[in-house]
């Protein structure tokens, strides 16, 4: 798991620990994008299966949201 750094009170972040959490935004943000747009979806609170089908499950809905989302 790949933390961003954080400045403490005496000690401001460097040029290039504000470039690496800027990097990091980036690609965090689709992923925290495509798990907001799947709570959206009613079906993934019943699931209480296993976890190949739960796995097609969001997958497929992955998909319909992410061809949703670009429309």
């Amino acid at each position: 798991m790949i933390t961003g750094y954080k400045a403490a009170r005496n000690r401001p972040l460097t040029r290039g620990q504000k470039l690496s959490n800027t990097a990091l935004a980036a690609v965090r943000a689709p992923v925290e994008h495509g798990f907001a747009h799947l709570k959206n979806w009613p079906v993934l609170g019943k699931v209480r299966t296993n976890p190949t089908w739960a796995t097609a499950l969001v997958r497929s809905l992955l998909v319909l949201t992410n061809r949703e989302v670009s429309r």
